[in-house]
Protein backbone atom coordinates (compact mmCIF):
# COMPACT_ATOMS: atom_id res chain seq x y z
CA UNK A 1 0.00 0.00 0.00
CA UNK A 2 2.70 2.21 1.08
CA UNK A 3 4.38 1.74 -2.12
CA UNK A 4 1.63 3.87 -3.89
CA UNK A 5 2.99 6.68 -2.44
CA UNK A 6 6.94 6.41 -3.20
CA UNK A 7 6.84 8.63 -6.36
CA UNK A 8 5.11 11.54 -4.38
CA UNK A 9 7.24 11.03 -1.82
CA UNK A 10 10.61 10.96 -3.90
CA UNK A 11 9.56 14.38 -5.21
CA UNK A 12 10.50 16.08 -2.03
CA UNK A 13 14.54 15.27 -3.19
CA UNK A 14 14.87 18.74 -4.19
CA UNK A 15 13.80 19.94 -0.65
CA UNK A 16 15.50 17.73 1.50
CA UNK A 17 19.41 16.55 2.32
CA UNK A 18 17.87 13.13 3.40
CA UNK A 19 14.72 11.44 3.24
CA UNK A 20 13.21 8.26 5.00
CA UNK A 21 10.21 6.34 4.73
CA UNK A 22 9.29 3.64 7.48
CA UNK A 23 5.91 1.55 7.56
CA UNK A 24 3.20 0.40 10.17
CA UNK A 25 6.23 -1.61 11.86
CA UNK A 26 8.54 1.01 11.51
CA UNK A 27 10.64 -0.90 9.12
CA UNK A 28 12.28 1.56 6.42
CA UNK A 29 10.70 1.31 2.88
CA UNK A 30 12.16 3.81 1.55
CA UNK A 31 15.82 6.24 2.44
CA UNK A 32 17.74 8.35 0.65
CA UNK A 33 20.59 10.50 1.59
CA UNK A 34 22.65 13.19 -0.22
CA UNK A 35 25.64 13.46 1.88
CA UNK A 36 27.68 10.16 1.74
CA UNK A 37 30.68 11.68 3.19
CA UNK A 38 28.36 12.07 6.28
CA UNK A 39 27.76 8.23 6.93
CA UNK A 40 28.78 4.68 5.50
CA UNK A 41 25.19 3.93 5.66
CA UNK A 42 24.42 1.47 3.07
CA UNK A 43 20.73 2.47 1.59
CA UNK A 44 20.13 -0.82 -0.21
CA UNK A 45 20.59 -3.00 3.07
CA UNK A 46 18.88 -0.38 5.28
CA UNK A 47 15.19 -1.48 3.56
CA UNK A 48 13.69 -3.91 5.44
CA UNK A 49 15.56 -3.22 8.90
CA UNK A 50 14.08 -1.61 11.88
CA UNK A 51 14.35 2.22 12.18
CA UNK A 52 16.16 1.03 15.55
CA UNK A 53 18.53 -1.26 13.98
CA UNK A 54 19.22 1.73 11.50
CA UNK A 55 19.82 4.60 14.67
CA UNK A 56 19.85 2.13 18.03
CA UNK A 57 20.07 5.22 20.36
CA UNK A 58 16.63 6.19 18.60
CA UNK A 59 14.38 6.91 21.59
CA UNK A 60 10.52 5.34 21.07
CA UNK A 61 9.32 7.98 23.43
CA UNK A 62 10.72 11.00 21.36
CA UNK A 63 10.97 9.59 17.99
CA UNK A 64 8.81 11.78 15.44
CA UNK A 65 8.19 9.07 13.34
CA UNK A 66 7.31 6.43 16.37
CA UNK A 67 4.85 9.29 17.10
CA UNK A 68 3.92 9.70 13.33
CA UNK A 69 2.80 5.96 12.87
CA UNK A 70 1.19 5.58 16.28
CA UNK A 71 -0.46 8.66 17.17
CA UNK A 72 -0.56 10.26 13.60
CA UNK A 73 1.39 13.66 14.90
CA UNK A 74 3.27 16.19 12.46
CA UNK A 75 6.62 17.32 13.64
CA UNK A 76 7.95 20.66 11.92
CA UNK A 77 11.24 21.74 11.95
CA UNK A 78 12.81 19.14 14.56
CA UNK A 79 16.21 19.52 16.09
CA UNK A 80 17.54 15.94 16.57
CA UNK A 81 20.67 14.28 17.28
CA UNK A 82 20.94 10.89 15.17
CA UNK A 83 24.07 8.18 15.87
CA UNK A 84 24.09 5.25 13.27
CA UNK A 85 24.61 1.41 13.75
CA UNK A 86 28.25 2.30 12.82
CA UNK A 87 28.89 5.14 15.83
CA UNK A 88 29.13 8.10 13.40
CA UNK A 89 26.61 10.84 14.81
CA UNK A 90 24.90 14.53 13.63
CA UNK A 91 22.60 16.71 13.84
CA UNK A 92 19.28 16.99 11.64
CA UNK A 93 16.70 19.08 11.48
CA UNK A 94 13.42 17.26 10.25
CA UNK A 95 9.71 17.85 9.25
CA UNK A 96 8.11 14.30 9.53
CA UNK A 97 4.32 13.49 9.10
CA UNK A 98 1.96 10.57 8.71
CA UNK A 99 1.29 9.01 5.53
CA UNK A 100 -2.52 8.09 5.49
CA UNK A 101 -4.49 5.85 3.01
CA UNK A 102 -8.77 5.88 4.11
CA UNK A 103 -7.76 7.67 7.09
CA UNK A 104 -5.38 4.79 8.26
CA UNK A 105 -2.06 5.83 8.97
CA UNK A 106 0.06 3.19 7.07
CA UNK A 107 3.54 4.65 7.62
CA UNK A 108 5.68 8.22 7.95
CA UNK A 109 8.07 9.87 6.13
CA UNK A 110 10.78 12.54 7.93
CA UNK A 111 12.07 15.12 5.08
CA UNK A 112 15.19 16.10 6.81
CA UNK A 113 18.03 18.90 6.79
CA UNK A 114 21.65 18.32 7.98
CA UNK A 115 22.54 21.92 9.31
CA UNK A 116 26.01 20.62 10.04
CA UNK A 117 28.55 22.52 7.80
CA UNK A 118 31.42 20.80 8.08
CA UNK A 119 30.11 18.22 5.71
CA UNK A 120 29.91 18.89 1.71
CA UNK A 121 25.90 18.77 0.53
CA UNK A 122 26.21 16.42 -2.61
CA UNK A 123 22.62 18.42 -3.84
CA UNK A 124 20.97 16.58 -6.53
CA UNK A 125 18.06 18.27 -8.05
CA UNK A 126 16.08 16.25 -9.88
CA UNK A 127 14.47 18.74 -12.02
CA UNK A 128 17.69 20.83 -12.96
CA UNK A 129 17.99 22.43 -16.39
CA UNK A 130 21.27 20.57 -16.74
CA UNK A 131 18.88 17.27 -16.16
CA UNK A 132 16.66 15.93 -18.62
CA UNK A 133 13.75 14.12 -17.88
CA UNK A 134 14.35 10.99 -16.12
CA UNK A 135 11.97 8.76 -18.05
CA UNK A 136 10.70 8.68 -21.32
CA UNK A 137 6.67 10.09 -20.79
CA UNK A 138 3.88 8.28 -21.95
CA UNK A 139 2.20 9.27 -25.29
CA UNK A 140 -1.45 8.94 -27.03
CA UNK A 141 -0.25 5.87 -28.37
CA UNK A 142 0.50 4.38 -25.32
CA UNK A 143 -3.04 4.18 -24.24
CA UNK A 144 -4.45 0.47 -25.41
CA UNK A 145 -8.10 0.34 -26.45
CA UNK A 146 -10.32 0.56 -29.49
CA UNK A 147 -13.35 0.88 -27.91
CA UNK A 148 -15.89 3.73 -28.57
CA UNK A 149 -14.80 5.45 -25.39
CA UNK A 150 -11.27 4.81 -26.07
CA UNK A 151 -11.39 6.22 -29.18
CA UNK A 152 -12.88 9.96 -27.92
CA UNK A 153 -10.37 9.87 -25.12
CA UNK A 154 -7.41 10.14 -27.99
CA UNK A 155 -9.37 12.43 -30.01
CA UNK A 156 -10.17 14.78 -26.98
CA UNK A 157 -6.45 14.46 -25.83
CA UNK A 158 -5.04 15.49 -29.36
CA UNK A 159 -7.52 18.85 -29.86
CA UNK A 160 -5.97 19.88 -26.06
CA UNK A 161 -2.87 19.15 -26.49
CA UNK A 162 -2.70 22.45 -29.57
CA UNK A 163 -3.44 24.94 -26.49
CA UNK A 164 -2.31 25.94 -23.21
CA UNK A 165 -5.35 25.88 -21.49
CA UNK A 166 -5.55 24.84 -17.95
CA UNK A 167 -7.14 21.15 -17.81
CA UNK A 168 -9.10 19.14 -15.00
CA UNK A 169 -8.95 15.33 -15.02
CA UNK A 170 -11.53 13.27 -13.92
CA UNK A 171 -11.55 9.83 -12.88
CA UNK A 172 -11.39 6.97 -10.53
CA UNK A 173 -8.40 5.56 -9.11
CA UNK A 174 -6.37 3.62 -11.53
CA UNK A 175 -7.99 4.57 -14.99
CA UNK A 176 -4.78 5.90 -15.93
CA UNK A 177 -4.92 9.88 -15.14
CA UNK A 178 -1.60 10.60 -15.30
CA UNK A 179 -1.09 8.54 -18.53
CA UNK A 180 -3.60 11.28 -20.09
CA UNK A 181 -1.52 13.86 -18.49
CA UNK A 182 1.44 12.66 -19.61
CA UNK A 183 -0.02 12.61 -23.18
CA UNK A 184 -1.37 15.92 -23.38
CA UNK A 185 2.35 16.94 -22.63
CA UNK A 186 3.70 14.71 -24.95
CA UNK A 187 1.69 16.22 -27.85
CA UNK A 188 2.24 19.18 -27.26
CA UNK A 189 4.11 22.32 -27.91
CA UNK A 190 5.63 22.02 -24.13
CA UNK A 191 6.67 18.44 -25.39
CA UNK A 192 10.69 19.66 -24.82
CA UNK A 193 9.92 21.15 -21.56
CA UNK A 194 9.64 19.29 -18.68
CA UNK A 195 6.75 17.35 -17.32
CA UNK A 196 6.43 17.34 -12.98
CA UNK A 197 3.51 15.29 -11.47
CA UNK A 198 2.93 16.06 -7.94
CA UNK A 199 0.48 13.99 -5.69
CA UNK A 200 -1.08 16.55 -3.58
CA UNK A 201 -2.29 13.56 -0.82
CA UNK A 202 -1.28 12.78 2.41
CA UNK A 203 1.38 15.85 2.55
CA UNK A 204 1.07 18.92 5.41
CA UNK A 205 -0.07 22.43 3.50
CA UNK A 206 2.72 24.02 4.89
CA UNK A 207 5.22 21.40 3.12
CA UNK A 208 3.83 20.96 -0.33
CA UNK A 209 3.73 25.45 -0.22
CA UNK A 210 7.00 25.05 -0.23
CA UNK A 211 7.31 22.36 -3.07
CA UNK A 212 5.47 24.72 -5.06
CA UNK A 213 6.48 27.91 -4.44
CA UNK A 214 10.26 26.86 -3.19
CA UNK A 215 11.97 28.86 0.10
CA UNK A 216 14.60 31.16 0.53
CA UNK A 217 17.48 30.97 2.89
CA UNK A 218 16.56 31.81 6.86
CA UNK A 219 12.33 31.74 5.77
CA UNK A 220 12.42 28.95 8.82
CA UNK A 221 15.01 26.77 10.41
CA UNK A 222 17.07 24.84 8.03
CA UNK A 223 15.47 26.45 4.61
CA UNK A 224 17.78 27.24 1.68
CA UNK A 225 17.51 29.11 -1.38
CA UNK A 226 15.53 26.49 -3.45
CA UNK A 227 13.18 26.85 -6.49
CA UNK A 228 9.35 25.45 -6.11
CA UNK A 229 8.21 22.99 -8.96
CA UNK A 230 6.80 26.47 -10.46
CA UNK A 231 9.94 27.97 -11.49
CA UNK A 232 11.36 24.42 -12.24
CA UNK A 233 9.07 23.47 -14.88
CA UNK A 234 8.66 26.81 -16.15
CA UNK A 235 7.78 26.28 -20.11
CA UNK A 236 6.57 23.32 -19.30
CA UNK A 237 3.50 21.05 -17.80
CA UNK A 238 2.69 20.22 -14.34
CA UNK A 239 0.57 18.44 -12.92
CA UNK A 240 -1.15 17.98 -9.74
CA UNK A 241 -3.11 14.73 -8.72
CA UNK A 242 -5.82 14.66 -5.75
CA UNK A 243 -6.24 18.16 -6.01
CA UNK A 244 -9.01 17.90 -4.03
CA UNK A 245 -6.65 16.51 -1.35
CA UNK A 246 -4.91 19.77 -0.98
CA UNK A 247 -5.44 22.27 1.85
CA UNK A 248 -8.04 25.08 0.95
CA UNK A 249 -6.13 27.90 1.82
CA UNK A 250 -3.02 26.58 -0.27
CA UNK A 251 -5.93 26.11 -3.43
CA UNK A 252 -6.54 29.71 -3.15
CA UNK A 253 -3.06 30.68 -3.10
CA UNK A 254 -2.60 28.57 -6.45
CA UNK A 255 -5.95 30.76 -7.95
CA UNK A 256 -3.63 33.45 -7.69
CA UNK A 257 -0.86 32.40 -9.14
CA UNK A 258 -2.78 30.76 -12.40
CA UNK A 259 -4.30 34.23 -12.37
CA UNK A 260 -1.47 36.15 -11.86
CA UNK A 261 1.13 33.68 -13.28
CA UNK A 262 3.57 34.99 -10.85
CA UNK A 263 5.06 33.08 -7.90
CA UNK A 264 6.55 34.14 -4.27
CA UNK A 265 8.82 31.63 -2.52
CA UNK A 266 8.25 31.07 0.93
CA UNK A 267 9.97 34.21 2.64
CA UNK A 268 10.94 35.98 -0.16
CA UNK A 269 9.44 39.30 -1.24
CA UNK A 270 9.79 39.77 -5.14
CA UNK A 271 7.63 37.94 -7.37
CA UNK A 272 8.93 35.32 -10.15
CA UNK A 273 6.83 35.12 -13.64
CA UNK A 274 6.06 31.53 -14.57
CA UNK A 275 4.68 29.90 -17.74
CA UNK A 276 3.58 26.74 -16.87
CA UNK A 277 0.68 24.40 -18.02
CA UNK A 278 -1.90 23.20 -15.15
CA UNK A 279 -2.97 19.73 -15.80
CA UNK A 280 -5.16 18.77 -12.51
CA UNK A 281 -7.38 15.56 -11.48
CA UNK A 282 -9.53 14.36 -9.26
CA UNK A 283 -10.31 10.80 -8.55
CA UNK A 284 -13.95 12.19 -6.92
CA UNK A 285 -16.65 13.84 -9.62
CA UNK A 286 -15.46 17.71 -8.91
CA UNK A 287 -19.06 18.69 -8.62
CA UNK A 288 -18.92 16.37 -5.13
CA UNK A 289 -15.31 17.92 -4.48
CA UNK A 290 -17.30 20.91 -4.37
CA UNK A 291 -20.12 20.18 -2.45
CA UNK A 292 -18.23 18.52 0.47
CA UNK A 293 -15.69 21.34 0.70
CA UNK A 294 -12.60 20.04 -0.49
CA UNK A 295 -12.32 22.04 -4.08
CA UNK A 296 -12.76 25.38 -3.92
CA UNK A 297 -15.14 26.31 -6.77
CA UNK A 298 -13.34 29.45 -7.74
CA UNK A 299 -10.21 26.88 -8.32
CA UNK A 300 -12.94 24.41 -10.21
CA UNK A 301 -14.00 26.86 -12.87
CA UNK A 302 -10.47 28.05 -13.47
CA UNK A 303 -9.20 24.34 -13.73
CA UNK A 304 -12.17 22.85 -15.61
CA UNK A 305 -12.20 24.94 -18.42
CA UNK A 306 -11.19 22.12 -19.90
CA UNK A 307 -12.82 18.84 -18.53
CA UNK A 308 -11.92 15.22 -19.91
CA UNK A 309 -13.17 12.03 -17.80
CA UNK A 310 -11.23 8.81 -17.67
CA UNK A 311 -13.27 5.96 -18.50
CA UNK A 312 -13.57 3.18 -16.34
CA UNK A 313 -12.30 -0.25 -17.00
CA UNK A 314 -15.91 -1.74 -16.90
CA UNK A 315 -17.10 0.68 -19.41
CA UNK A 316 -14.61 -0.25 -22.04
CA UNK A 317 -14.87 -3.99 -21.54
CA UNK A 318 -13.89 -4.60 -25.04
CA UNK A 319 -10.24 -3.22 -24.93
CA UNK A 320 -9.70 -5.91 -22.76
CA UNK A 321 -8.40 -8.69 -25.28
CA UNK A 322 -6.17 -6.03 -26.38
CA UNK A 323 -4.97 -5.00 -22.97
CA UNK A 324 -4.30 -8.93 -22.04
CA UNK A 325 -1.55 -9.25 -25.12
CA UNK A 326 0.05 -5.72 -24.31
CA UNK A 327 0.55 -6.63 -20.54
CA UNK A 328 1.00 -10.40 -21.49
CA UNK A 329 3.96 -9.21 -24.07
CA UNK A 330 4.81 -7.11 -21.22
CA UNK A 331 5.58 -9.57 -18.49
CA UNK A 332 6.91 -11.93 -20.90
CA UNK A 333 9.90 -9.43 -21.70
CA UNK A 334 10.32 -8.64 -18.07
CA UNK A 335 10.24 -11.98 -16.33
CA UNK A 336 11.44 -14.02 -19.21
CA UNK A 337 8.54 -16.45 -19.93
CA UNK A 338 6.98 -17.27 -22.78
CA UNK A 339 2.77 -17.24 -21.71
CA UNK A 340 0.96 -16.77 -24.80
CA UNK A 341 -2.51 -15.80 -23.15
CA UNK A 342 -5.37 -17.03 -21.23
CA UNK A 343 -7.75 -19.20 -21.27
CA UNK A 344 -11.55 -18.86 -22.26
CA UNK A 345 -12.62 -19.50 -18.34
CA UNK A 346 -10.16 -16.42 -17.29
CA UNK A 347 -11.51 -14.03 -20.09
CA UNK A 348 -14.92 -14.86 -19.32
CA UNK A 349 -14.44 -13.90 -15.50
CA UNK A 350 -12.58 -10.75 -16.79
CA UNK A 351 -15.45 -9.49 -19.15
CA UNK A 352 -17.73 -9.92 -16.00
CA UNK A 353 -15.73 -8.65 -12.96
CA UNK A 354 -16.53 -5.01 -12.10
CA UNK A 355 -12.95 -4.18 -11.77
CA UNK A 356 -13.30 -1.55 -9.39
CA UNK A 357 -9.31 -0.75 -9.25
CA UNK A 358 -9.50 -0.28 -13.77
CA UNK A 359 -6.55 -0.86 -15.48
CA UNK A 360 -4.06 -1.05 -12.19
CA UNK A 361 -5.83 -3.70 -10.56
CA UNK A 362 -5.81 -5.80 -14.15
CA UNK A 363 -1.83 -4.92 -14.75
CA UNK A 364 -1.46 -6.58 -10.77
CA UNK A 365 -3.60 -9.49 -11.57
CA UNK A 366 -1.98 -10.09 -14.87
CA UNK A 367 1.71 -9.72 -12.65
CA UNK A 368 0.67 -11.91 -10.42
CA UNK A 369 -1.05 -14.80 -12.75
CA UNK A 370 2.63 -14.36 -14.48
CA UNK A 371 3.83 -15.64 -10.84
CA UNK A 372 1.69 -18.12 -10.36
CA UNK A 373 1.35 -19.44 -14.63
CA UNK A 374 3.44 -23.16 -14.87
CA UNK A 375 2.17 -23.59 -18.25
CA UNK A 376 1.93 -21.51 -21.41
CA UNK A 377 -1.84 -19.79 -20.84
CA UNK A 378 -2.99 -18.12 -17.78
CA UNK A 379 -6.00 -20.54 -15.93
CA UNK A 380 -7.93 -19.60 -13.06
CA UNK A 381 -5.63 -21.40 -10.99
CA UNK A 382 -3.29 -18.45 -11.50
CA UNK A 383 -6.33 -15.89 -10.47
CA UNK A 384 -6.34 -14.64 -7.07
CA UNK A 385 -8.89 -15.83 -4.56
CA UNK A 386 -10.76 -12.42 -3.77
CA UNK A 387 -11.20 -12.48 -7.65
CA UNK A 388 -12.95 -16.14 -7.76
CA UNK A 389 -14.44 -15.64 -4.53
CA UNK A 390 -16.95 -12.60 -6.22
CA UNK A 391 -18.05 -15.63 -8.28
CA UNK A 392 -18.34 -18.34 -5.70
CA UNK A 393 -15.21 -20.22 -7.37
CA UNK A 394 -12.05 -21.35 -5.84
CA UNK A 395 -8.69 -22.58 -6.61
CA UNK A 396 -8.76 -26.31 -8.39
CA UNK A 397 -6.27 -28.83 -6.66
CA UNK A 398 -2.88 -28.93 -8.36
CA UNK A 399 -3.25 -32.40 -8.84
CA UNK A 400 -5.99 -32.33 -10.62
CA UNK A 401 -6.22 -29.21 -12.00
CA UNK A 402 -7.38 -29.78 -15.71
CA UNK A 403 -10.45 -31.62 -14.50
CA UNK A 404 -11.52 -28.96 -12.14
CA UNK A 405 -11.44 -26.18 -14.39
CA UNK A 406 -13.12 -28.43 -17.29
CA UNK A 407 -15.86 -29.06 -14.82
CA UNK A 408 -16.49 -25.10 -13.81
CA UNK A 409 -16.50 -24.58 -17.55
CA UNK A 410 -19.13 -26.73 -18.66
CA UNK A 411 -21.94 -24.54 -17.96
CA UNK A 412 -21.70 -23.62 -14.32
CA UNK A 413 -19.17 -20.90 -14.55
CA UNK A 414 -20.93 -18.82 -17.12
CA UNK A 415 -24.34 -19.37 -14.96
CA UNK A 416 -22.83 -18.31 -11.53
CA UNK A 417 -21.44 -15.09 -12.85
CA UNK A 418 -24.64 -14.36 -15.29
CA UNK A 419 -26.60 -15.11 -11.79
CA UNK A 420 -23.87 -13.07 -9.53
CA UNK A 421 -24.53 -10.12 -12.19
CA UNK A 422 -28.08 -10.80 -11.52
CA UNK A 423 -28.11 -10.14 -8.04
CA UNK A 424 -26.22 -6.89 -8.17
CA UNK A 425 -28.41 -5.54 -10.53
CA UNK A 426 -31.94 -6.84 -8.54
CA UNK A 427 -30.47 -4.95 -5.49
CA UNK A 428 -28.98 -2.28 -7.21
CA UNK A 429 -32.62 -1.49 -8.26
CA UNK A 430 -34.63 -2.43 -5.37
CA UNK A 431 -32.34 -0.33 -3.63
CA UNK A 432 -32.91 2.92 -5.18
CA UNK A 433 -35.71 5.23 -6.38
CA UNK A 434 -34.82 5.10 -10.16
CA UNK A 435 -33.08 3.18 -12.52
CA UNK A 436 -30.56 6.28 -13.69
CA UNK A 437 -29.62 6.35 -9.59
CA UNK A 438 -29.44 2.54 -9.38
CA UNK A 439 -27.15 2.60 -12.86
CA UNK A 440 -24.89 5.23 -11.34
CA UNK A 441 -24.76 3.36 -8.23
CA UNK A 442 -23.32 0.16 -10.52
CA UNK A 443 -21.20 2.55 -12.30
CA UNK A 444 -22.34 1.80 -15.43
CA UNK A 445 -24.93 3.74 -17.89
CA UNK A 446 -28.84 4.17 -17.84
CA UNK A 447 -29.33 2.55 -21.38
CA UNK A 448 -26.63 -0.61 -20.20
CA UNK A 449 -28.80 -1.08 -17.29
CA UNK A 450 -31.85 -1.06 -19.79
CA UNK A 451 -29.93 -3.95 -21.57
CA UNK A 452 -29.32 -5.89 -18.94
CA UNK A 453 -32.73 -5.68 -17.56
CA UNK A 454 -33.97 -7.25 -20.17
CA UNK A 455 -31.24 -9.98 -20.81
CA UNK A 456 -32.63 -11.28 -17.59
CA UNK A 457 -36.01 -10.53 -17.84
CA UNK A 458 -36.27 -8.23 -14.87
Amino acid sequence: MIEEYLDTITNMENYADGIIVIDQEAKVVYIRQFKPDLSPLDERRAIGKSIFEIYPTLNPQTSTLIAAIKRGETTMNNQETLTTSTGETFQIIDNTFPIKQDNQIIGAVSVATFPDKNFTVSGINLYSDAVPQVKDLYTVEDIIGRSKQTQDLRIQIGRVSTTSSSVLIYGSTGTGKEMVAQSIHSASERKNKKFISQNCAAIPATLLESIFFGTVKGAYTGAENKAGIFESADGGTIFLDEINSMDINLQAKLLRVLEERKITRIGGVDPVSVNVRIIAATNKRPSLCIQDGTLRPDLFYRLGSVTIDVPDLRDRLEDLPLLTDYFISLYNTSMHKHITGVSKEVMEIFKTYAWPGNVREFRNIIEGAFNLCDGDVIDIGSLPSYLLSEFNLTKPELEDEDAAEKILWEGSLKSTMDAYEKKLILQAVSSHKSLTAAADYLGITRQSLNQKLRKYNL
